[in-house]
């Protein structure tokens, strides 16, 4: 016993001080990444190369979530694999000829009309830096099972605060807790230095009660029930929020033609809660929407991504919109609420130039219907359009470059524009 003990130390010490080991490839994908820092097990166990995929896997994340932990964990028995990692993340930006007050570039709070001393404006921030963990573990009884969560930095008035952005379990098709909703496509999403992203982007990460299926033929389908968020404009002393009643359910049918490359198709039903205050009553108001999405292959290094999405009380779930009170919208007759019409989409191409070097260009555009008891000086549509190239200098050290560009329209007509320049310095662990 002693021996074995004394065996393992001395093993998982030289993988410690060697910092990485050379890749071995299983069939035809499943390796361990050089990058990876072994603490502790055997790689060589079947078990394991299969956690290891699943660890590496990237599949459901966007552009800026970390996918790869540099610190693996294994076990001897092959049933655990852990993986922790993240990144560092510098951004410094500056504004011309029309400035946001803010680190994410958010087309709904341009000035209208212009405002000359908002012209410039100079920041810097490392709020997108995030730490993450990710297990891995198959269960006799349950099967393959993956747990994980993720935090981040929030810039505030202060400096900075740590925030929970994911933490759910999976259990073979099952997934509930905190991630990213089934109306949301990841993989489609726009890659940006911007931690805003494009007006019409849709995403939104909720606690949810996901069942999803996948099929060989890359055909794949998920249902969930998902904690409603909601957020309106109310009229004082006519109407007001209340709880909600009713969970926001999406689902979506997906097909796929090889790992980067799928075409979605999804939906939502929503019932939004109220009060009219003038007949003493709990009303509701239902909400729906549609979301077309992919990404994939043109030829060459040429890629593209994109979506269209439209619904109704869906503002929720588009960035532009999200926490701006566009769910529900006063009606005509008071006291009465309405969900709004939206239309949000994106447009966009990425080429690689070389394994280490690539650029984007996408376009997008938020749009809201049916709000003209807002009053004239209301927002009703947004646009964003960005340009930008990285560069993987080393493995785990990205550098980037990006101009946006911004406009927002009032319901009177009024505009409003930004434009950011931003770098930034990116360091994965």
């Amino acid at each position: 016993m002693r021996s074995s003990i004394i065996k393992a130390v001395i093993a998982a010490t030289a993988c410690m001080s060697a910092l990485a080991i050379n890749a071995k490839v299983y069939g035809d994908t499943v390796y361990v990444p050089e990058r990876a820092i072994i603490l502790s097990g055997d790689t060589t166990n079947a078990v394991h190369r299969d956690n290891i995929a699943v660890l590496y896997s990237r599949e459901g994340l966007s552009f800026d979530e970390p996918g790869a932990p540099r610190f693996l964990f294994l076990d001897r028995q092959g049933k655990v694999a852990l993986g922790i990692g993240g990144y560092v993340k510098g951004v410094g930006m500056y504004d011309v000829d029309g400035a946001i007050d803010a680190t994410g570039f958010e087309t709904f709070d341009i000035p209208t009309p212009f405002n000359p001393a908002q012209r410039q404006r100079f920041g810097a921030n490392a709020s997108q830096s995030t730490i993450f963990l990710k297990l891995v573990t198959r269960n006799s009884k349950l099967g393959l099972i993956t747990v994980y969560i993720q935090t981040g930095f929030n810039s505030a008035a202060k400096g900075y605060t740590l925030k929970l952005k994911q933490a759910y379990v999976n259990i073979n098709n099952l997934t509930a807790g905190l991630a990213r909703s089934s109306f949301a496509d990841g993989e489609s999403q726009a890659p940006t230095i911007d931690s805003q992203g494009p007006s019409g982007q849709i995403d939104a990460k909720n606690m949810l009660f996901q069942y999803k299926l996948k099929t060989s033929c890359g055909l794949s389908a998920a249902l969930s029930i998902e904690n409603p968020s909601a957020d309106y404009t109310t009229v004082t002393d006519a109407s007001e929020e209340i709880a909600q009643r009713f969970p926001d359910i999406p689902l979506y049918l997906q097909y796929a033609w090889n790992s980067s490359s799928h075409i979605r198709m999804a939906a939502i039903y929503r019932r939004l809660s109220y009060r009219d205050l003038l007949t003493a009553k709990n009303q509701s108001a239902t909400g729906w929407g549609v979301h077309l999405s992919s990404v994939g292959d043109i030829v060459g290094g040429l890629g593209y991504f994109g979506h269209v999405a439209y619904g109704k009380g869906i503002a929720r779930y588009v960035n532009d919109l999200s926490g701006n009170g566009y769910d529900l919208v006063p009606d005509e007759t008071e006291g009465k609420l309405h969900a709004p019409g939206t239309l949000a989409w994106t447009a966009g191409l990425s080429y690689n130039f070389t394994k280490k070097f690539f650029m984007t260009a996408n376009f997008s555009m938020a749009r809201v219907y049916d709000c003209a008891t807002l009053g004239g000086d209301s927002y009703r549509y947004g646009r964003y359009a960005t340009i930008n190239g990285f560069y993987n200098l080393t493995g785990d050290f990205r550098l980037g470059a990006e101009c946006v560009i911004g406009r927002r329209t009032d319901y009177n007509g009024t505009p409003g524009h930004a434009n950011r320049i931003e770098a930034m310095m990116q360091y994965s662990f």
